[in-house]
């Protein structure tokens, strides 16, 4: 395992810094007298330790979802329950509900679950997409005791008509239609995208669950060899952008995002059961809107934000009691509202401070049930209202040093949570080589979700808020010279402490139910680095970064046989990395992303009887090469793209397969008419 690890971490350097010795020649000219940094630092990033994913990331694929994105380029490990099903993110080694996510300002965790399914937002739906890391979550959001994600979308500055088509077809009967429609005149602006993903996903695999038996009922050596059951699934989604700009300081817009999904979930490799003998299927249907209204002037800048989000979830199990007949036992629908409206305003009042205050109030009502055959549980319909109010003051005494205080104040039902604190500090240490050491510290909390309070059976009134303190510190650099080659890095050590940790577990009746039963301390270091080269028709661009995560349940045992204090976390892998590369030549584009998970016990514990107890680590490794063409006003590109080039067998959840190696093809064609 430590030959593994000194590998990743050796090929992320060698990625990051090792175009400067392709040609000598050129290597020699780079020389240090001759770099220059890029511009000051903005006053609200003074201090935070924050990832700004490149668009070339968010478009390399149309198959892509932002479980795909996430865990391929960032720090954040993606928790996968199978292709075309749910995946969730740990950042920090922190549980999904610990990431708070914003779509155009407003919240979209479940205030019923408390998390995010990534799955089901496309990459092609996102302009605009930052991690905000640890302590730096606070700038835009409550209860990110690992972190916050903020998405965007935004107007591109053209003037006319402009028509996107792609079409993906991939393995497993998949196939992913994109269709993009603009019109920018001198103040208005509109966007239509529409994604329709359908697949059959019916890979095949190895189930090391499963033993061939033998005609005399002995064991076979050998594993059974199967397909992917029941887990066909359909996505649908159409965003509407409309954006209009009075030329005096005031802009307004509206976004609307309507998906459907309709998925099967598929067989557990430990499941005995004949495919056609029941059927488990999840749909949803949501609706997020949010109008926006900014108004700019030399010194103050002030929005506001109106939102609202419809989602219905339906989770079906039939089995089948006859020959062509199915019998329903479980119904689970869920119905959640929320509105949302926000105010932000910022002041300067000089080039070294500026003050801001921000105020948003949230709604949310959920009306959940469950039928099952044998036993009825009512569910339950709650209302929860939710405020947040945050000071925040920014000061920049020179230009080498950046002071930044938060004050953050939350309000759910009826409930106060104390004062979110925060503290960020930038100084630059190396102007000529944008030598700049951060650090922050902050308190948070977050409060339990309604399905931690009031799930039948099992929730729990009783449960406390999860607090916890979070430091940060790093050291980055950016180098530029010319035009021609630019180096990006970045060092993170942090450190964080969470009490009364929120988990499910087994009550004695059967049923699961959470209790505050965890104190978890999460430390490790982040490295981050982005390179461009450029020479001649050849250009060369890198994102690489590399994390050593530790998250280690420091609370007391919960009886004489629980052996799980001083272990790592379940199915949070130590080490991770991840590059990804381009290499171009002229309307040529050859594109390799590669990423590691270490290990991950399955068990509290961390010990190792069976080969259940841990999932191996593995390399992923995927290689696509595009061609474009370009005809008067209209592009087009045709990518070839191998997933898992070197067939590589792992699983992101226990008993959830994976694909092997797998293939696609992209088709993209793109008129535009300018006016």
């Amino acid at each position: 395992m430590e030959d593994k690890i000194k590998i990743s971490i050796v090929l992320l350097f060698c990625c990051i810094f090792s175009i400067q010795g392709q040609d000598n020649k050129v290597a020699w000219q780079l020389r240090l007298d001759t770099i220059t940094i890029i511009g000051k630092r903005p006053f609200k990033d003074i201090g935070t330790t924050k990832t700004v994913l490149d668009t070339l990331i968010l478009r390399e694929s149309i198959t892509n979802s932002l479980a795909d994105i996430l865990s391929q380029n960032t720090s954040i490990f993606i928790k996968s329950y199978g292709r075309g099903t749910m995946a969730t993110a740990s950042f920090r080694g922190t549980s999904p509900s610990h990431t708070q996510v914003l779509w155009n300002g407003m919240n979209i965790n479940s205030p019923m679950m408390g998390q995010v399914d990534f799955s089901l937002i496309p990459s092609y739906f996102v302009d605009d997409m930052s991690l905000w890391h640890g302590a730096s979550s606070v700038n835009v959001s409550g209860s990110g005791l690992g972190g916050a994600i903020t998405l965007g979308t935004s107007p591109e500055k053209f003037k006319g008509y402009d028509l996107k088509f792609i079409q993906g077809i991939s393995s497993y009967r998949t196939f992913d239609d994109f269709l993009h429609f603009r019109y920018g005149g001198e103040k208005w602006q509109s966007s239509t995208r529409i994604y329709l993903a359908h697949s059959k996903n019916d890979f095949k695999y190895t189930n090391y669950e499963k033993a061939i038996i033998n005609d005399d009922g002995s064991y076979n050596k050998d594993f059974e060899k199967t397909k992917n059951k029941n887990c066909q699934y359909q996505d649908f989604h159409i965003l509407q952008e409309l954006y209009y700009n009075r030329k005096d300081g005031n802009k307004f817009s509206l976004a609307a995002w309507l998906m459907n999904s309709n998925r099967g979930i598929p067989m557990l490799t430990t499941d005995q059961r004949n495919d056609n003998d029941y059927k488990t299927r999840q749909k949803e249907t949501t609706f997020r809107g949010v109008g926006c209204w900014d108004k700019t002037s030399e010194k103050l800048k002030i929005s506001s934000k109106l939102g609202y989000t419809y989602t219905h979830m339906l989770y079906t199990y039939d089995i089948r009691i006859g020959e062509e007949q199915m019998s329903r036992m479980q119904d689970a629908s869920s119905y959640i509202y929320s509105g949302f409206v926000s105010g932000n305003a910022e002041y300067l009042p000089s080039e070294k401070w500026m003050i801001g205050g921000y105020i948003d109030g949230k709604f949310n009502y959920v009306d959940s049930k469950n039928l099952e055959v044998n036993a009825y549980h009512p569910g339950y319909q709650e209302t929860r209202p939710e405020a947040t109010a945050l000071a925040t003051i920014r000061y920049r005494p020179c230009s080498r040093i950046g002071l930044a205080v938060d004050l953050r104040e939350t309000f759910y039902d009826d409930k106060f949570t104390p004062f979110i604190p925060a503290g960020f500090l930038d100084i630059t240490l190396w102007p000529r080589y944008g030598l700049m050491f951060k650090a922050s510290i902050a308190r948070n909390y977050r409060y339990p979700t309604l399905n931690d309070l009031y799930f039948q059976p099992g929730g729990n009134p009783d449960l406390l808020s999860e607090k916890g303190f979070t430091y940060d510190t790093g050291v980055e650099f950016t180098l530029k010279s010319d035009e021609c080659f630019s180096l990006k890095g970045e060092i993170t050590a942090f450190d964080s402490y969470i009490d009364n940790w929120i988990l499910w577990v087994v009550h004695p009746k059967g049923y699961w139910t959470p209790r505050n039963i965890k104190q978890v301390h999460s430390y490790g270091i982040e490295l981050k680095g982005k390179a461009s080269l450029r020479l001649g028709d050849w250009t060369l661009w890198l994102d690489a970064n590399w994390n050593h995560t530790k998250a280690i349940n420091n609370g007391d045992p919960v009886g004489t046989e629980d052996v799980s204090v001083g272990k790592q976390l379940v199915y949070i892998p130590e080490y991770s990395s991840a590059i990804m590369g381009q290499l171009s030549w002229k309307d040529f584009y050859l594109i390799y992303k590669y990423n590691y998970y270490s290990k991950r016990y399955t068990t509290s514990s961390n010990e190792l009887y069976t080969r259940r107890d841990e999932l191996i680590p593995y390399y992923m490794n995927d290689i696509s090469l595009e061609k474009r063409f370009r005809w008067k006003q209209t592009a087009v590109s045709i990518k070839a793209s191998v997933y898992n080039l070197f067939n590589e067998e792992y699983v992101s959840v226990l008993s959830r397969p994976m694909p092997r190696r797998n293939y696609g093809l992209t088709i993209c064609i793109n008129p535009r008419w300018k006016k």
